[in-house]
Order: C-alpha cells, then structure tokens, then sequence
C-alpha cells in the first residue's frame, strides 16, 4: 500500500515522481465539484493545460450519466464517459454504450426487503437507477435535494418491486441522514454478500450503493486506460475523494486523494491534495503534470 504524502518530493519512488502519466481521470463531487456544485475557473484551466500537453482527460463518477454530462462536456473530454461506478461506460460523442453492468435483479429484491424493514424505513430514501432515470419509493425531502443537486428529476413510484422484478436496476442507493445506519447496513450487507455477488461502496457519509461486483471505478478506468488508449497503470493518474474512488486510486500510477477525503481514502493515494475547496485538483496538475 502507498505512503501518501502531501508534497511529490516526499514519494521517494523516482518511478512515480516521474511517471509518465497519459491519462488523468477525475471524480466529481468532492473532487472537481465543491459546494457550489461547478467546476472553478482555476481547475477549469488547469485541465485546459493538460489537454495542451496531449494528455486526454476523462470523468468516472457514480453520478447518472445524464447528471455527470454537463461536466464531461464542460472538461471537454474526448473520452468515454464513466457513471454509475463503472456500472455504465458511454461515448457523449458516437452515443456509442462500450458498458453495461446492471445488478441482478434478485439480489436488488432482496436489498428492498432490508430498505423495507419496519426498524429503518422511515430513515431511508431508496433510489433506483433504470434506463437512466431515477424512480424512487417515495419523493422525499432527501431525494428532492439529491435531484436539485445532480440536475435530475426523481420519479416517484411507489413499490419498486415489479419495476426490478421487470428490469435489473444499474444501481441501487439508500439515502440517510443518520451515517451511523448507514454504516450499520455496510457492515451488514458485507457480511450476507461476498464481493463476487455484490459491490457495495460509499460515495458519501450519507450514501450506501450497491452494484453489480464486476462493477468498480478501478475496473472501468482499466477498461479506458487499457483497452481504449492501449496504456497501462502507470500512465494513469487519478484523483478522487470517497470510498468509491479507492478502486481506481489503487490502480492508478499516481492516486491522489483529495484532502477532504476520509482517512481510509488518504491511506491508499501516493499524493493527498488540498481539499475540493482549496482547489485540489488545479494544484495536484501543477505538481505532477505541469
């Protein structure tokens, strides 16, 4: 596992100081999008920089397709788009799907059994991805914020049961304010599924998602790095800040963890920036790629 440092001098590792890095890969919320959910003029630049040089620049979120587009379009990046974790990889510019993952269906029943449980209904917002679209149980004040935020309008519909009964959801959200269930449906779903039945991860405090186990940003940024552009790991670089990200951080030659990240993040990155707020990602380009 890397050391992470917080200045490239400190790598010790001339292999990684000096990587040759032709592909930078970025997360979005947390990463290239604070508060203020917009990309800032000085990572914006930035960026545009490492285009110049003639490295491509793409995005791997766990947002929705349509929710992640406007900054894959706004990065200008020539690259397939990565969403949902991985769970589906798609061009903006031929239309063309390269991925598509979803989770078996009767295993997304059983996990509305558990959101069902009387003891934590009433704390939990389900989201279900189908199509691209987002159909939820009930609109609720969470999952209303969560469609101001991702630009994308949730479909109440009541029982989701017969819609994944009729087609197998790209992924599956539980939603809650309280992060200690959160945490508690974490640990308690990794102990009923083995990482060959299910991928669960957090993008945030407040977020538990599940996927397909093939489905991860690690696989997906291999899929692009390798299969697409013909590199391999140590020519990518990534740069994340959640539990989601931990994957691809892994895999990259150079992993950098934003310095809003949770500790367990930080640990596996060789670089940790400044925080999403501090402009992180403008400077770990001007450290390692400028």
């Amino acid at each position: 596992m890397p050391t992470p440092v917080t200045n490239p001098e400190q790598l010790g590792e001339p292999a990684i100081a000096n990587a040759d890095i032709q592909l930078l890969v970025l997360d979005i919320d947390g990463t290239i999008a604070g508060v203020s959910n917009q990309i800032t003029q000085s990572v914006k630049e930035a960026i545009t920089t490492v285009h110049r040089k003639g490295i491509p620049v793409a995005i791997a979120t766990g947002r929705m397709y349509r929710s992640a587009l406007r900054f894959h379009q706004e990065i200008l990046s020539p690259l397939p788009l990565i969403a949902y974790q991985g769970a589906l990889i798609k061009d903006p510019a031929t239309e063309l799907l390269h991925y598509h993952t979803p989770v078996a269906s009767e295993i997304a029943l059983e996990l509305l059994d558990y959101f069902d449980d009387s003891t934590v209904r009433s704390q939990l917002s389900v989201h279900c991805y189908i199509d691209d679209c987002l159909y939820v149980r009930e609109l609720t004040a969470d999952s209303q914020a969560y469609g101001d935020r991702t630009g994308v309008t949730p479909i109440p519909y009541g029982d989701l049961r017969p819609l994944i009964a009729a087609t197998a959801p790209t992924k599956l959200l539980a939603l809650s304010q309280n992060t200690a269930l959160i945490d508690e449906l974490l640990q308690a779903f990794s102990l009923r599924y083995t990482p060959t039945e299910l991928y669960l991860t957090k993008s945030h405090t407040t977020f538990l998602e599940a996927g397909n186990p093939a489905v991860n940003k690690g696989a997906a940024v291999r899929y692009l790095a390798e299969d697409i552009l013909g590199l391999s790991s140590k020519n990518v670089m990534c740069i994340g800040d959640n539990f989601n990200d931990v994957e691809m951080l892994e895999y990259a030659g150079i992993g950098v963890a934003m310095g809003n990240a949770p500790e367990g993040v930080k640990a596996v990155a060789n670089w940790v920036s400044p925080s999403v707020e501090e402009e992180g990602v403008a400077r770990a380009i001007e450290r390692f790629l400028l």
